[in-house]
Protein backbone atom coordinates (compact mmCIF):
# COMPACT_ATOMS: atom_id res chain seq x y z
CA UNK A 1 0.00 0.00 0.00
CA UNK A 2 3.20 2.67 0.90
CA UNK A 3 4.57 1.48 -2.12
CA UNK A 4 1.37 2.41 -4.39
CA UNK A 5 1.11 5.75 -2.50
CA UNK A 6 4.45 6.66 -3.25
CA UNK A 7 4.29 6.08 -7.32
CA UNK A 8 2.18 8.96 -7.83
CA UNK A 9 4.86 11.61 -5.70
CA UNK A 10 7.71 9.93 -7.41
CA UNK A 11 5.72 10.46 -11.00
CA UNK A 12 5.27 14.53 -9.57
CA UNK A 13 8.28 15.03 -8.35
CA UNK A 14 10.03 13.36 -11.88
CA UNK A 15 8.16 15.62 -13.75
CA UNK A 16 8.78 18.50 -11.59
CA UNK A 17 12.22 18.28 -12.79
CA UNK A 18 11.91 17.56 -16.52
CA UNK A 19 10.35 21.00 -16.49
CA UNK A 20 13.05 22.83 -14.28
CA UNK A 21 15.46 21.62 -17.06
CA UNK A 22 15.51 25.10 -18.97
CA UNK A 23 15.78 24.32 -23.36
CA UNK A 24 19.03 25.39 -25.19
CA UNK A 25 19.55 28.55 -25.95
CA UNK A 26 21.08 30.19 -28.99
CA UNK A 27 24.64 31.41 -28.07
CA UNK A 28 26.43 32.65 -30.92
CA UNK A 29 25.91 36.58 -31.13
CA UNK A 30 28.61 38.17 -32.43
CA UNK A 31 29.98 39.96 -29.20
CA UNK A 32 26.59 41.59 -29.13
CA UNK A 33 27.11 44.05 -32.46
CA UNK A 34 23.40 44.59 -33.67
CA UNK A 35 21.73 47.61 -35.47
CA UNK A 36 20.17 50.45 -33.55
CA UNK A 37 16.34 50.51 -34.28
CA UNK A 38 13.23 51.74 -32.49
CA UNK A 39 10.53 48.90 -33.47
CA UNK A 40 11.09 45.68 -34.38
CA UNK A 41 10.78 43.89 -37.32
CA UNK A 42 12.94 46.05 -39.39
CA UNK A 43 13.88 45.92 -42.62
CA UNK A 44 17.53 46.27 -43.48
CA UNK A 45 18.39 46.78 -47.14
CA UNK A 46 21.19 45.01 -49.26
CA UNK A 47 22.71 46.68 -51.86
CA UNK A 48 22.35 44.58 -55.10
CA UNK A 49 26.37 45.05 -56.53
CA UNK A 50 26.51 41.23 -57.89
CA UNK A 51 27.01 39.73 -61.29
CA UNK A 52 24.71 37.34 -63.12
CA UNK A 53 25.96 34.80 -61.32
CA UNK A 54 25.12 35.41 -57.86
CA UNK A 55 21.49 37.44 -58.54
CA UNK A 56 19.66 34.13 -57.85
CA UNK A 57 22.31 33.70 -54.87
CA UNK A 58 21.44 36.87 -53.29
CA UNK A 59 17.90 36.48 -53.78
CA UNK A 60 18.31 33.89 -51.87
CA UNK A 61 20.48 34.91 -49.28
CA UNK A 62 17.81 37.68 -48.38
CA UNK A 63 14.67 35.87 -48.31
CA UNK A 64 16.38 33.14 -46.00
CA UNK A 65 17.32 36.06 -43.28
CA UNK A 66 14.20 37.62 -43.82
CA UNK A 67 12.63 34.42 -42.16
CA UNK A 68 13.66 36.17 -38.63
CA UNK A 69 10.61 37.46 -36.89
CA UNK A 70 12.86 40.21 -35.75
CA UNK A 71 14.30 41.22 -39.64
CA UNK A 72 13.20 41.59 -42.67
CA UNK A 73 15.52 41.97 -45.73
CA UNK A 74 15.19 44.03 -48.86
CA UNK A 75 17.36 43.69 -52.03
CA UNK A 76 17.59 47.14 -53.66
CA UNK A 77 20.11 48.89 -56.21
CA UNK A 78 23.32 49.03 -55.39
CA UNK A 79 25.69 51.99 -54.29
CA UNK A 80 28.88 51.07 -55.07
CA UNK A 81 31.69 49.64 -57.62
CA UNK A 82 31.98 45.93 -56.64
CA UNK A 83 35.54 46.04 -56.77
CA UNK A 84 35.49 48.75 -54.21
CA UNK A 85 32.57 47.96 -52.26
CA UNK A 86 32.56 50.90 -50.36
CA UNK A 87 29.86 50.67 -47.74
CA UNK A 88 26.31 53.27 -47.28
CA UNK A 89 25.72 54.66 -44.25
CA UNK A 90 22.42 52.57 -42.80
CA UNK A 91 22.66 49.05 -45.17
CA UNK A 92 24.88 46.58 -46.40
CA UNK A 93 26.45 46.73 -49.87
CA UNK A 94 26.83 43.13 -51.15
CA UNK A 95 29.51 42.65 -54.01
CA UNK A 96 31.37 39.96 -55.96
CA UNK A 97 35.00 40.43 -57.83
CA UNK A 98 38.02 39.09 -58.65
CA UNK A 99 39.32 39.58 -55.65
CA UNK A 100 42.62 38.13 -56.28
CA UNK A 101 44.62 35.04 -54.52
CA UNK A 102 44.75 36.17 -51.24
CA UNK A 103 43.29 33.51 -49.85
CA UNK A 104 39.86 34.02 -48.47
CA UNK A 105 36.54 33.62 -50.38
CA UNK A 106 34.28 36.05 -48.65
CA UNK A 107 34.41 39.25 -46.13
CA UNK A 108 31.96 40.37 -43.87
CA UNK A 109 33.16 43.88 -42.66
CA UNK A 110 31.01 46.23 -40.17
CA UNK A 111 31.22 49.71 -38.98
CA UNK A 112 30.80 50.32 -35.59
CA UNK A 113 29.83 53.18 -33.19
CA UNK A 114 28.74 53.56 -29.78
CA UNK A 115 27.91 49.63 -29.85
CA UNK A 116 25.73 49.91 -32.49
CA UNK A 117 26.43 48.80 -36.51
CA UNK A 118 26.23 51.61 -38.52
CA UNK A 119 26.94 49.67 -42.06
CA UNK A 120 28.19 46.75 -43.70
CA UNK A 121 29.66 45.39 -47.21
CA UNK A 122 29.83 41.54 -47.83
CA UNK A 123 32.69 41.05 -50.58
CA UNK A 124 32.76 37.98 -52.29
CA UNK A 125 35.68 36.97 -54.37
CA UNK A 126 35.66 35.61 -57.88
CA UNK A 127 39.03 34.71 -58.04
CA UNK A 128 37.98 31.42 -56.37
CA UNK A 129 34.20 31.37 -56.87
CA UNK A 130 35.32 30.94 -61.19
CA UNK A 131 37.04 27.81 -60.62
CA UNK A 132 35.52 24.39 -59.88
CA UNK A 133 36.38 23.58 -56.72
CA UNK A 134 33.81 26.57 -55.83
CA UNK A 135 32.18 27.41 -58.77
CA UNK A 136 28.69 25.41 -57.02
CA UNK A 137 25.45 26.66 -56.27
CA UNK A 138 26.14 24.99 -52.63
CA UNK A 139 29.31 26.41 -51.97
CA UNK A 140 27.95 30.47 -53.31
CA UNK A 141 24.65 29.70 -51.56
CA UNK A 142 26.76 28.82 -48.16
CA UNK A 143 29.37 31.81 -47.93
CA UNK A 144 26.68 34.48 -49.09
CA UNK A 145 24.53 33.65 -46.06
CA UNK A 146 27.46 33.50 -43.55
CA UNK A 147 28.71 37.02 -44.60
CA UNK A 148 25.39 38.40 -44.62
CA UNK A 149 24.66 36.69 -41.76
CA UNK A 150 27.34 38.32 -39.83
CA UNK A 151 26.79 41.95 -40.82
CA UNK A 152 23.34 40.76 -38.87
CA UNK A 153 25.14 40.42 -35.71
CA UNK A 154 25.84 36.68 -35.87
CA UNK A 155 29.18 34.32 -35.39
CA UNK A 156 29.82 31.02 -36.13
CA UNK A 157 28.01 27.89 -34.72
CA UNK A 158 31.17 25.77 -35.41
CA UNK A 159 34.36 27.29 -36.83
CA UNK A 160 35.97 23.78 -37.67
CA UNK A 161 35.36 23.09 -41.15
CA UNK A 162 36.02 19.26 -40.53
CA UNK A 163 33.20 18.41 -38.51
CA UNK A 164 30.03 16.88 -39.28
CA UNK A 165 27.61 19.81 -40.59
CA UNK A 166 25.39 21.67 -38.22
CA UNK A 167 22.76 21.81 -41.47
CA UNK A 168 23.20 26.01 -40.90
CA UNK A 169 24.97 28.40 -42.98
CA UNK A 170 26.83 29.59 -40.05
CA UNK A 171 29.03 26.72 -39.95
CA UNK A 172 32.46 26.21 -41.58
CA UNK A 173 32.46 23.24 -43.60
CA UNK A 174 34.44 21.87 -46.54
CA UNK A 175 31.41 19.98 -48.35
CA UNK A 176 28.09 22.77 -47.79
CA UNK A 177 25.87 19.52 -49.58
CA UNK A 178 26.56 17.93 -46.54
CA UNK A 179 24.68 15.90 -45.20
CA UNK A 180 23.13 17.73 -44.08
CA UNK A 181 23.66 21.05 -46.08
CA UNK A 182 24.69 24.22 -44.99
CA UNK A 183 23.33 26.48 -47.48
CA UNK A 184 20.54 28.18 -45.25
CA UNK A 185 20.02 29.42 -41.73
CA UNK A 186 18.69 26.92 -39.60
CA UNK A 187 16.04 27.92 -36.36
CA UNK A 188 19.51 28.25 -34.10
CA UNK A 189 20.44 30.92 -36.36
CA UNK A 190 16.55 32.78 -35.65
CA UNK A 191 16.64 31.74 -32.10
CA UNK A 192 20.00 34.05 -31.38
CA UNK A 193 18.41 36.86 -33.75
CA UNK A 194 15.87 36.97 -31.65
CA UNK A 195 18.30 36.96 -28.63
CA UNK A 196 20.16 39.75 -29.96
CA UNK A 197 17.20 42.05 -31.36
CA UNK A 198 14.86 41.48 -28.37
CA UNK A 199 15.39 44.90 -26.68
CA UNK A 200 14.85 48.11 -28.63
CA UNK A 201 16.95 51.41 -28.98
CA UNK A 202 15.77 54.97 -28.81
CA UNK A 203 17.69 55.92 -32.17
CA UNK A 204 18.08 54.09 -35.68
CA UNK A 205 21.23 53.02 -37.68
CA UNK A 206 19.25 51.48 -40.04
CA UNK A 207 18.70 53.09 -43.52
CA UNK A 208 20.48 56.27 -42.60
CA UNK A 209 21.85 58.44 -45.45
CA UNK A 210 24.74 60.13 -43.54
CA UNK A 211 27.54 60.75 -45.54
CA UNK A 212 31.32 58.61 -44.65
CA UNK A 213 33.74 60.17 -43.14
CA UNK A 214 36.44 61.30 -45.53
CA UNK A 215 39.69 59.45 -45.39
CA UNK A 216 42.89 60.25 -43.96
CA UNK A 217 45.46 58.18 -45.35
CA UNK A 218 45.92 54.71 -47.28
CA UNK A 219 43.01 52.55 -47.17
CA UNK A 220 39.75 55.25 -46.65
CA UNK A 221 37.71 54.56 -43.49
CA UNK A 222 34.80 53.64 -45.77
CA UNK A 223 36.75 51.24 -48.07
CA UNK A 224 36.69 47.76 -46.11
CA UNK A 225 39.87 46.23 -46.60
CA UNK A 226 40.81 43.24 -48.99
CA UNK A 227 44.51 42.55 -48.30
CA UNK A 228 44.68 40.61 -45.09
CA UNK A 229 47.54 42.51 -44.41
CA UNK A 230 44.94 45.31 -43.72
CA UNK A 231 42.73 43.13 -41.60
CA UNK A 232 43.88 44.94 -38.25
CA UNK A 233 44.28 43.27 -34.83
CA UNK A 234 43.34 39.10 -34.83
CA UNK A 235 41.16 38.82 -31.93
CA UNK A 236 42.47 35.26 -31.05
CA UNK A 237 39.57 33.39 -32.39
CA UNK A 238 40.83 30.88 -35.18
CA UNK A 239 39.73 28.11 -37.40
CA UNK A 240 40.69 24.62 -36.92
CA UNK A 241 43.77 24.98 -39.36
CA UNK A 242 45.39 27.78 -36.82
CA UNK A 243 43.82 31.02 -38.97
CA UNK A 244 42.24 34.09 -37.49
CA UNK A 245 39.11 34.69 -38.56
CA UNK A 246 38.48 37.77 -36.96
CA UNK A 247 39.95 41.67 -37.28
CA UNK A 248 39.53 44.41 -35.32
CA UNK A 249 40.52 47.69 -36.72
CA UNK A 250 40.28 51.59 -34.58
CA UNK A 251 39.65 54.14 -37.46
CA UNK A 252 40.94 57.86 -37.18
CA UNK A 253 37.51 59.39 -36.94
CA UNK A 254 36.97 57.01 -33.63
CA UNK A 255 34.65 54.20 -35.07
CA UNK A 256 35.60 50.97 -35.25
CA UNK A 257 35.88 48.58 -38.23
CA UNK A 258 35.53 44.92 -37.94
CA UNK A 259 36.18 41.83 -40.49
CA UNK A 260 34.89 38.56 -40.87
CA UNK A 261 37.19 36.06 -42.93
CA UNK A 262 35.74 32.89 -45.02
CA UNK A 263 38.97 31.51 -45.69
CA UNK A 264 39.43 29.25 -48.88
CA UNK A 265 40.45 25.36 -47.79
CA UNK A 266 44.19 24.87 -47.47
CA UNK A 267 45.62 23.67 -50.81
CA UNK A 268 43.53 26.77 -52.89
CA UNK A 269 45.88 29.57 -54.51
CA UNK A 270 47.18 31.60 -52.55
CA UNK A 271 45.24 30.56 -49.12
CA UNK A 272 47.32 30.33 -45.74
CA UNK A 273 47.07 27.01 -44.09
CA UNK A 274 48.36 26.88 -41.02
CA UNK A 275 49.73 29.90 -38.46
CA UNK A 276 48.55 32.92 -36.84
CA UNK A 277 48.54 35.15 -40.19
CA UNK A 278 48.59 34.23 -43.79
Amino acid sequence: MRRLLLLPLIGALCASVLVAVPPAEANHSWNGYHWARTSNPFTLKLGDNVSGGWGSVLTTTSSDWSKSTVLDTAIVAGGTTPRQCRPTAGRVEVCDAKYGNNGWLGLATVWFSNSHITQGTVKLNDTYFNTSAYDTLAWRNLVSCQEVGHTLGLDHQDTNFDNTNLGTCMDYTSNPLGPPDNEHPNQHDYDELGIIYQHLDSTTTVGQTVSPAPGRSGTAPDEGPNDPADFGRPTGVKDNYGRDIYFEKDLPDGRKLFTHVFWALPGSPGAPGSGNRP
